[in-house]
């Protein structure tokens, strides 16, 4: 089972389920890759006492989103495959992935579903914006949420890798705090490098004059709408560690980077433009995740703000 810390979440929903108190419906809510949909893949496996690997099972149904979006016709298949008798199982299950994706229709349709649910159903909604859904929605759910694991837990999984200590703690460092960040990393060295490259990036802009940020904004909005996720994460984690080393003030431990890029970094008028920066990083991220804004637009946008 792979899962990365959790353990609290995993002991609770267990219980509820052995006291057969466990809700029809869940939320599974939190930062992305914290390993949210592992932990929902695991759950129904252990649920269903049957291999869901390929999610072929006749008992359980996955839906994602098609082209940025899930659409009212993957709602209306859900609900007509819950409303078929389980062929294996005791029980149907489901699991909607980035559940902030459904459209308006496809969450009206959903609420239908929610309100009178048919036979004995589990749906788990997996989301890194719950507040994208309808509060009719989000009042039916049993909000179940995650946080980044124990840097201890991180660091047990990478040693069992034969990981060496420099090693263990750059991925742990450029993993953002995040299991599958860290995974995606262990299987591709070359996120290592390119976030070190982000980072030196990020240094340069933020000393540099608005003509040659709006000229990086030109050259990396281009790139894939995953790319520009991954570079705006990388962003955030910088501020973020800033804004912890100045509350804490203490700016010669902070840990993301060499101490002369810190020294070089621009100092900010307070904390709350720290705070604001940050806001503006995340809210980028989410349009440019689950819209059809024009990137450059928006990454210019941000950049103002810089």
């Amino acid at each position: 089972m792979l899962i990365i810390g959790h353990q609290k979440q995993w002991q609770y929903l267990k219980k509820l389920a052995e006291t057969d108190k466990l809700p029809h419906a869940l939320l599974f809510y939190g930062q992305e890759k914290l390993g949210k949909k592992t932990f929902a893949l695991e759950f129904v496996k252990w649920l269903l006492r049957e291999d869901i690997e390929r999610r072929q099972h006749p008992d359980f149904i996955f839906i994602e989103p098609e082209e940025k979006e899930i659409k009212i016709s993957q709602i209306r298949e859900l609900i007509w495959k819950l409303s078929l008798k389980p062929s294996l199982a005791p029980l149907k299950t489901a699991i909607i992935n980035q559940a902030h994706c459904m459209n308006q229709e496809a969450q009206s349709c959903f609420l239908k579903t929610l309100e009178e649910p048919k036979g004995k159903t589990i749906l788990i909604l997996v989301s890194e914006y719950p507040e994208a859904l309808f509060p009719t929605i989000l009042s039916r759910l049993q909000k179940i949420r995650f946080y980044p694991p124990k840097l201890a837990e991180m660091d047990d999984y990478l040693k069992e890798k034969g990981l060496e200590k420099k090693e263990l703690e750059e991925i742990i460092r450029f993993s953002l705090g995040k299991p599958g960040e860290m995974i995606d990393i262990i299987s591709d060295r070359q996120k290592l490098t390119d976030r070190k490259k982000i980072t030196s990036d990020l240094l340069e802009i933020l000393n540099s004059d608005i003509a040659f940020r709006f000229q990086y904004i030109k050259e990396i909005a281009k790139k894939q709408p995953e790319d520009l996720k991954e570079i705006l994460e990388v962003w955030l984690r910088y501020f973020r560690e800033i804004l912890i080393s100045n509350l804490q003030e203490s700016s010669a431990k902070y840990s993301f980077g060499e101490s002369k890029n810190i020294r070089s970094f621009p100092p900010f008028a307070s904390l709350g433009r720290l705070k604001k920066v940050i806001e503006s990083i995340q809210n980028t991220n989410l349009l440019l995740s689950n819209t059809n804004i024009n990137s450059r637009l928006a990454l210019e946008n941000l950049m103002l703000e810089l």
